[in-house]
């Protein structure tokens, strides 16, 4: 339940959405998530605390648990590909 309460946090789901590729420094992840630098310093110390997200010398990146969750939510977002068409908006 801790997991999906940080999940369910205003903006933790788009700072994992951009770290799913490389890296990315504070500054950079801030102009990628459009988030104002106090929320991403909250959700990323909270993502830390999880061991979901790691500060490496290159900046933030996923940890292991974190790409496995980022797998995990794979078929959500399939789903969300099929069912946003029929809405008449884009995933």
């Amino acid at each position: 339940m801790v997991a999906l309460d940080v999940l369910g946090r205003r903006g933790a789901l788009r700072v994992l959405w951009e770290l799913r590729g490389e890296s990315l420094t504070f500054r950079a992840l801030q102009d990628a998530s459009e988030m104002n630098p106090a929320s991403l310093n909250t959700r990323l110390k909270e993502l830390r605390a999880l061991s979901i997200v790691e500060h490496t010398v290159s900046g933030y990146a996923l940890t292991e648990h974190g790409a496995a969750l980022m797998a995990a939510l794979a078929p959500l977002q399939q789903w969300a590909d099929r069912w946003a068409p029929a809405l008449g908006a884009t995933s």
